[in-house]
């Protein structure tokens, strides 16, 4: 540096310098144009500038006229790996300018023979601040200068505070700008997301338009949907990279936590930025998505509900103008648990709707068709009474046709009688065990029925157990040749099991594989016991009896949201 008039020469350094942060609000091209001005100003020939977002992370961002061997490759020496005064700034020991007595790179371009130095051996380090927060370095150097003096470090202090606050108020800036760009994109996707919703069918497609909205309306490359439950986490809808998909994989709390070298187990709700990381890396490490820099997750909550489970987004870069982003999110959480919790209710109520149906049905069959086979029935056995009185060649075969008009009408009877039932079943009101065991004793079995706990279950799980449990039921009266039959319901935290088991002919391997192709009854239970996620299985040995076992979550999701990939059909 120039020691003509050292302290006029300064403030015209602090003036220039000042004047030319004032004239950009963009950094790279501000940065540039300022290290430019700062060796026209001290005689010094090169400089170059570390930008640190988090410890151990740094970006080249800014330099001029590095020696060859520095900017070789498109600077790759500056691009890649860390040297000592970056590692001074990440351990907190560079705490002003500094004379740098080696240069790591400078060193190892020597010893790699990458190009020549042009004489530059050592540089300046000085941290870029603004009150307390911290930016990066800033280096300065010239061929031969082996130390800078106090009053040049204290020179270069000056104008490392002075970039320090002009980046602290471009990142404001920017940061305002990103605000105000992603509340005006939210606006636009709940209008969006409220127009889908109005028409959505079922949860499964409403979560995949919400994700796919995410990734119309924000520049987040990555964004999940998570469902909590117990000690698992579900993956239950995933935007990545221009990709919706409806995963719906499962993985365990304390898998998550084994993937982070924290301590604990992650918790059901993660807000805080180590859960979330754990998250994001357990994703990455199942392959769901590529790597990230930085996780952010919320609840989703309504109305004080935050049984919906987590919304996650990654960042490829993060940054201060990134800070507006959680509150967006936060916002995005609330809208999609709202949302979600609407498209709930609505399901309730077609459900609702549904069964008042079924009753009304129920009601309609009973007064008309079954009175009126009732009817057919008293008439045929009057008819056939009628004819008894009076003898004649043909009653013989009147007698035998009016019979069969009988039979017919009876087992008619009997089977809109048993639709009736399952349309309306009156033991359900009074729990599910009691309508099980009430309905097999009207098929003349025997029924021990056992209830291993005691838990209030959805009312789709129940009615979808009820419909099963008859079915297999009646199994048993048709084909089981026995009249002894248990029924055992266990609820568990998660999922409950209805297992009804009986000890008459059993089934052969044989039939066992054709029934499990072509019949009706199998298929339905089976059916039924995936729509909600769940499981089906059945095994059976000849002349042994038959079990079947039925698992369904307590938190219900439709066969659109879930593969079940379980046999459903074991032969022990």
């Amino acid at each position: 540096m120039s020691n003509h008039d050292p302290h006029i020469q300064e403030l015209i350094t602090l003036k220039t310098i000042a004047e030319t942060l004032n004239e950009s609000n963009e950094l790279g091209p501000m940065l540039d144009v300022v290290i430019a001005k700062l060796l026209e100003l001290t005689g010094l020939t090169t400089g170059w500038l570390f930008l640190v977002e988090d410890r151990g992370t740094h970006e080249f961002v800014a330099s001029r006229n590095l020696p060859p061997a520095l900017s070789r490759n498109d600077n790759e020496p500056m691009r890649c790996g860390s040297c000592w005064c970056l590692e001074r700034y990440d351990d907190g020991r560079l705490k002003n300018a500094v004379n740098i007595l080696n240069c790591k790179r400078l060193d190892n371009a020597v010893r790699y023979q990458w190009g020549d130095t042009e004489g530059i051996t050592h540089h300046a380090t000085v941290p870029l601040r603004s009150g307390s927060r911290r930016f990066g370095v800033l280096n300065v150097a010239a061929p031969g200068k082996l130390h800078f003096t106090k009053e040049e470090l204290a020179l270069l202090e000056s104008v490392a505070y002075q970039i320090g606050s002009a980046i602290e108020r471009m990142r404001l800036y920017a940061a305002e700008q990103r605000r105000a760009d992603l509340f005006a994109r939210l606006g636009e996707y709940s209008s969006a997301l409220g127009a889908y919703a109005s028409q959505a069918v079922n949860r499964a497609e409403l979560t995949k338009q919400v994700m796919s909205l995410m990734g119309r309306y924000f520049d987040w490359p990555v964004a999940a949907l998570l469902e909590p439950v117990g000690s698992e986490m579900t993956l239950r809808a995933l935007y990545s990279r221009g990709q919706t998909t409806l995963p719906h994989a499962e993985f365990s709390l304390a898998e998550a936590a084994r993937t982070r070298a924290g301590k604990g187990e992650v918790n059901p709700n993660p807000v805080s930025a180590e859960d979330a990381q754990r998250l994001a890396d357990l994703l990455v490490e199942q392959g769901w998505i590529s790597s990230i820099s930085r996780a952010v997750a919320v609840r989703l909550a309504a109305a004080g509900d935050t049984s919906f489970g987590l919304l996650l987004v990654g960042f490829d870069h993060y940054g201060d103008s990134y800070r507006a982003d959680i509150e967006v999110i936060e916002a995005l959480a609330e809208h999609i648990g709202m949302t979600l919790q609407r498209i709930r209710l609505e399901e309730n109520r077609r459900e609702l709707a549904r069964m008042d149906e079924r009753n009304r049905l129920a009601r309609d069959l009973h007064d008309s068709v079954s009175q009126t086979l009732f009817s057919l029935v008293m008439m045929s056995k009057g008819v056939r009474g009628m004819l008894a009185a009076e003898p004649h060649e043909q009653t013989s075969m009147l007698q035998d046709t009016i019979h069969d008009i009988q039979v017919l009408s009876q087992s008619a009877l009997k089977e809109m009688r048993e639709l009736i039932m399952q349309l309306r079943p009156p033991g359900l009101e009074e729990g599910l065990m009691t309508g099980l065991k009430q309905y097999g004793e009207r098929l003349k079995l025997h029924v021990s029925s056992h209830i291993n706990g005691i838990r209030d279950l959805p009312r789709i799980v129940e009615e979808t157990l009820w419909r099963i449990g008859q079915e297999a039921l009646n199994n048993v009266s048709k084909h089981a040749d026995t009249k002894e039959v248990t029924v055992v319901l266990t609820p568990r935290e998660n999922e409950v099991e209805l297992r009804i088991e009986d000890h008459g002919r059993g089934i052969s391997k044989q039939r066992l594989n054709e029934l499990t192709k072509h019949s009706i009854g199998l298929s339905s239970m089976r059916e039924r016991a995936e729509s909600l996620g769940g499981q089906f299985r059945l095994y059976s040995v000849y002349r042994e009896g038959t079990i079947i076992e039925v698992s369904l979550p307590l938190r219900v999701r439709s066969i659109e949201n879930r593969g079940i990939t379980d046999d459903p059909i074991v032969d022990r």
